[in-house]
């Protein structure tokens, strides 16, 4: 692609998923990319591409995501279009990146996280306290269903997939008394409003990079980078940075309920994570308190400390 500036002639592509959420997503990036360059919105094009996970979603819709292939469902496509040059940059939730980052693609522009916490939807409850005995949470999340079974074991917790909207619809069809979705995705669409309110961190620590948008460009692309350089939030990428090493350290995957969370003051970084067995017996916290600039090291620390105290198999599902 020419090294000029983008134009409506030879636009910049974006390539994204086709939810409503991953579209927002991507107009987000097209607008800050547009204040920043001062170029016409045509000079940007949006390119959506549908990936692996979003068919089988459809046709296996009752299954659970670790049994569909993972996270990459939602990547692979996008990230090879984005290799074989049919798009110029791919606009991801960081929540749902593979910490693992294909050859060739780099991963290092974040803009300004939103909200992190998590959402409680629900038409018959006011929060998880006030849900009865015996009530039906539905969620995809391991993460969420193990905390909510550790939290309050006297609960049922049903798979409930779907975007934002396809979750709503089976709620307000009686499949699930409540859900969870993330206070991001529906300040991002308009739709805080759903929510009965967002769950405090200290009830439900959120997963890693929750709320945050990554923008992922071929490692050798020099213009891209110039491009991106202006609508990256260094506080983000530091709080990222603590988290996805704690990820990373930690393997995780969609088969593994993992929480964490970093916030910045100052120069100093606070670190939070969490770990469970995936049936909610067992959960385990701890946190780390360091400079920021040391997220990485911490992020690594954090998880070898929470495995030393799980053991072999901590992950591993209960019969």
């Amino acid at each position: 692609m020419s090294t000029e500036t983008p134009t409506p002639d030879q636009p910049l592509k974006i390539g994204t998923r086709g939810s409503p959420l991953a579209l927002a997503q991507a107009h987000e990036t097209r607008a800050r990319l547009m204040d920043a360059h001062g170029l016409p919105e045509d000079a940007i094009e949006i390119k959506v591409i549908k990936t692996t996970g979003d068919d089988r979603f459809l046709i296996e819709a009752d299954k659970p995501l670790k049994e569909l292939g993972g996270k990459g469902l939602f990547t692979r496509e996008i990230e090879a279009a984005l290799l074989q040059g049919e798009i110029d940059i791919a606009v991801h939730s960081m929540k749902d990146m593979p910490v693992a980052q294909p050859e060739g693609l780099a991963l290092d522009c974040y803009l300004p996280r939103e909200d992190v916490r998590d959402a409680f939807v629900s038409d018959k409850a006011a929060g998880i306290a006030d849900l009865a005995p015996g009530m039906v949470v539905g969620s995809s999340s391991l993460r969420r269903r193990a905390q909510m079974l550790h939290r309050r074991p006297d609960l049922k917790v049903v798979e409930f997939r779907g975007n934002v909207q396809t979750r709503l619809r089976k709620l307000g069809d009686g499949v699930a008394d409540c859900t969870f979705l993330a206070m991001a995705g529906l300040n991002r669409l308009g739709m805080a409003e759903v929510a009965q309110g967002p769950v405090d961190p200290e009830d439900m620590l959120p997963a890693v990079a929750q709320g945050a948008i990554g923008i992922e460009r071929r490692e050798d692309d020099a213009r891209m980078a110039a491009l991106l350089t202006p609508l990256h939030d260094g506080p983000t990428g530091l709080r990222l940075a603590a988290e996805r090493a704690f990820l990373a350290e930690l393997d995780g995957s969609c088969e593994t309920p993992i929480a964490g969370l970093a916030l910045l003051d100052g120069d100093k970084l606070w670190l939070r994570g969490e770990i469970l067995r995936p049936d909610g017996s067992e959960s385990l916290a701890d946190e780390v308190h360091g400079s920021a600039s040391d997220g990485d090291a911490m992020g690594t620390d954090l998880a070898r400390r929470l495995l030393a105290r799980g053991g072999p198999g901590f992950f591993d599902w209960r019969g």
